[in-house]
């Protein structure tokens, strides 16, 4: 009987971790989402509520990495920045696939152009820490 109970034991253990995972991989797609949210209403605070205080914004483009933002502050600045140069523009996951520290996501941003609408799609990376975005890596846009 104590052999049943220990692989028993072992068993529901062993099972447990991947839900486990599939939990925080959850959690993390629904902070992306909700940043994302954030994004579509241009509110550069509430999107700092769902990074780390030193939060890094990263661009790659083939061989090259840029810095757009460190911080916080540095991150609503930015975005600031952005939403008025940019106001009608949205942001849609079209795609995202998860792990427990990372989404990966294919965007679709949106925007009203002179000539009408217009839109382009990139590939994101959020990398988490403690719950929190930790870094975004933004591929260039394709259309």
């Amino acid at each position: 009987m104590t052999i049943l109970k220990a692989f028993t034991a072992a068993f529901l253990l062993f099972m447990a971790q991947p839900i486990y995972a599939d939990e925080i991989a959850s959690s993390h797609l629904r902070t992306v989402e909700d940043f994302i949210a954030a994004f579509n209403v241009q509110d550069s605070r509430a999107m700092a509520a769902y990074v780390a205080e030193d939060v890094e914004w990263l661009s790659i483009d083939g061989d090259k990495i840029a810095l757009e933002s460190l911080g916080r502050s540095s991150l609503i600045a930015s975005m600031d920045a952005y939403f008025s140069s940019c106001p009608s523009c949205q942001s849609v996951l079209l795609e995202a696939i998860s792990t427990p520290g990372r989404i990966s996501a294919i965007e679709v941003a949106s925007w009203q152009g002179e000539a009408g609408p217009r839109s382009q799609r990139a590939i994101s990376v959020y990398e988490f820490s403690d719950g929190l975005i930790q870094r975004v890596y933004y591929f260039p846009a394709e259309k």
